[in-house]
């Protein structure tokens, strides 16, 4: 396991307080904001770790305030419904005395049922894209300062986009985006944990697909992104640690706001989960 999902696991694993009432914290790494995916990822802990015999299989949140990574964050669960079916959870994720982020999920038996889902796009592997060596080595000089800060450090979760030459130019393009996404280490066997890691990488380039139409990426310094709600649907189970295809297209942008959907699966071809976003896409003036 390499140090980077260590601390990923290390962040995900809630302090309990109180019934009902957890805390979490955020990586010192200088980050001005805490991360929107942190956010959905402990909440999601806080309310899973409520509920008995269910699997969450789905989540909408909003985010009300920026995170301060400086000082804790405080989940309170609120049980709203335990059938015998369905069990529904609101957390509600607290610094400085105030809700910065509220999340509701719903929980499910497994049960027997139709069954259907639409094909994946045909994009080249992640054997067949440039490794993370090699886009230190080949790519990144040729792309802007941002984005080398960013694929030059350590992370939890490694990124193979498949349009990877947009970070290298302006051009416009179809509103669509592919990466492929997985853990850098190997996870625990625990579903939930592959549920909430997932729920963390969901945030991390959605929001940058609805700027492909427009020739811009989140890395540009007169880009004012953040994410103001997000929603995901766990369709099968899956592991975070092998390749999913995270395939993401934006159908509208305006009013500095942007919408992007994204549909996530195996190699294999298994849709395992859907995510739909709005956020903010401001340009400094």
């Amino acid at each position: 396991m390499t140090k980077a999902v260590s601390d990923l696991l290390a962040i995900l694993d809630l302090e309990q307080l109180e019934v009902n009432l957890f805390r979490g914290r955020s990586p010192q790494v200088g980050w001005q904001r805490v991360f929107g995916g942190q956010v959905i990822g402990q909440a999601l802990v806080a309310a899973t770790r409520t509920v008995e015999g269910r699997q969450p299989h789905s989540l909408h949140a909003y985010f009300v305030l920026p995170g301060d990574p400086a000082v804790p964050i405080i989940y309170e669960v609120e049980r709203i419904r335990d059938g015998r079916s369905f069990a529904t959870r609101r957390v509600k994720a607290i610094q400085h005395g105030n809700a910065i982020f509220t999340l509701s999920a719903s929980f499910h038996v497994e049960e027997e049922g139709f069954s259907h889902q639409i094909a994946p796009p045909k994009t080249p592997s992640p054997d067949e894209l440039p490794d993370e060596n090699e886009i230190r080595s080949r790519i990144l000089p040729t792309m802007p300062d941002p984005v080398r800060a960013y694929f030059s450090r350590e992370r939890p979760i490694e990124l193979r986009p498949v349009e990877f030459e947009r970070y290298a130019s302006r051009e416009k393009r179809d509103p669509s985006f592919n990466v492929w996404i997985r853990a850098t280490g190997r996870l625990p066997d625990d579903p939930a944990i592959h549920q909430c890691v997932l729920a963390y990488a969901s945030d991390m380039t959605l929001l940058d697909s609805t700027l492909v139409a427009h020739g811009r990426t989140v890395f540009e310094r007169d880009i004012l992104p953040a994410s103001l709600d997000h929603a995901l649907w766990f369709h099968k189970p899956f592991r975070a640690d092998e390749w999913l295809l995270y395939a993401q297209d934006s159908p509208f942008a305006g009013g500095a706001r942007g919408f992007a959907r994204g549909s996530i699966f195996t190699q294999s071809g298994e849709l395992v989960a859907s995510v739909a976003q709005e956020g903010l896409i401001r340009v400094k003036r």
